[in-house]
């Protein structure tokens, strides 16, 4: 398999822009994930929402112990997305309103209901329009907020290069490794550990797409589109195959539009061609793959650049306070890698990014 693993080795999109340095998560407290819910509560219905804030915890171990002090079924909880037991995250978790009484005797240390209100259904995975982001940089460069300002302001620009981070197909690529061989030898079928075989191939599914992502960078490409390729509408969500590029060139500069890229599988459409086709075709040979091997899984196409919400910079003595949003599916590491230009693999896992 001649792909490469290691995130230092992913081009950012601002390498001409020296970052600030620092090293993130020295405390608990250093990570803030807050969920942006994808749309306003009611204030009525059969369902209650929880807005809570957990350290320590992941949503899973909430949700069990939910489940375990109220009685409760574990289909009828609802949440949007996970989030990391290493940060301090606030997130919604939706409960049939019959259990509601029970919550007075809910106790769980490092976990606090900040709000309860109602809503008309309940709480479902994707649910989320992303998350906002408040991370604390310590050891920074004295000059960080010039070098932090300079990026910030490029890659509202030009976008955010929206690769997936490393805790996806592990830091030594073993996932995705054994995620191949499992799709070369045909072997996606069968009864044994069919979930530890799904989780192998979406590694390599996102490997393979973190590859392409790589060569539009470095042939210049990453902020155009070409003909063949399938490109999105960040506005509306819209999808088209580019017939023309110089006519769509404008719009992918000025980030309307971007290209996607497959996570391979039989679904994927429409089926990009022609130039795009071409580069999505060679990152499958470098890795000795073909189309036909991901014909058991359903595959998708995701966007390749991100448009960043507003962000902040905030110093402090010993470094800053970075705070910024993402749209769901979006890891914070492709971010902090721009700014401070020092490796983050293993900083984050894949329950803090803006997929949960």
């Amino acid at each position: 398999m001649n792909l490469i693993f290691s995130w230092s080795d992913f081009p950012t999109v601002t390498a001409d822009l020296p970052g600030t340095g620092g090293r993130i998560r020295t405390a608990q407290d250093d990570f803030e994930v807050t969920e942006e819910g994808a749309y306003p509560l009611s204030g009525s219905g059969d369902h209650i929402y929880l807005w809570m804030e957990k350290r320590g915890n992941t949503t899973k171990f909430v949700v069990d112990e939910l489940v375990k002090q109220l009685g409760m079924k574990f289909s009828e909880v609802g949440v949007a997305g996970l989030k990391d037991r290493h940060a301090v995250t606030r997130q919604w978790i939706s409960l049939p309103r019959k259990y509601e009484s029970r919550l007075e005797k809910f106790a769980l240390e490092g976990m606090k209901i900040l709000t309860v209100t109602a809503h008309g259904n309940k709480l479902g995975i994707g649910h989320l329009r992303g998350n906002r982001f408040k991370v604390r940089v310590r050891g920074a460069d004295t000059d960080s907020a010039a070098r932090a300002t300079k990026i910030l302001s490029s890659l509202r620009v030009s976008g955010v290069p929206n690769y997936f981070g490393p805790q996806r197909f592990g830091n030594t690529g073993g996932n995705a490794v054994r995620g191949a061989e499992l799709v070369r030898d045909g072997r996606m079928r069968g009864p044994e550990s069919i979930p530890i075989k799904r989780f192998l191939i979406a590694a390599l599914q996102s490997l393979l797409f973190n590859h392409i992502l790589r060569l539009r960078l470095e042939r210049g490409v990453y902020d155009a589109v070409l003909r063949g390729d399938v490109a999105k509408k960040h506005e509306t969500g819209g999808i088209f195959v580019v017939e023309d590029a110089l006519l769509e060139s404008p719009r992918a500069a000025a980030l309307e539009i971007s290209a996607t890229a497959p996570l391979y599988g039989r679904k994927v459409t429409p089926v990009a061609q022609f130039d795009g086709r071409a580069l999505e075709d060679e990152v499958l040979a470098l890795a000795g793959l073909t189309w036909d091997g991901f014909k058991d899984r359903h595959g998708d196409r995701r966007i390749t650049r991100i448009v960043m919400g507003e962000a902040s910079f905030e110093a402090t003595d010993d470094g800053y306070w970075l705070e910024f949003s993402l749209p769901k599916g979006c890891f914070a590491t492709t971010v902090l890698r721009e700014v401070m230009k020092v490796d983050v693999d293993g900083l984050e896992d894949d329950s803090s990014s803006s997929e949960g």
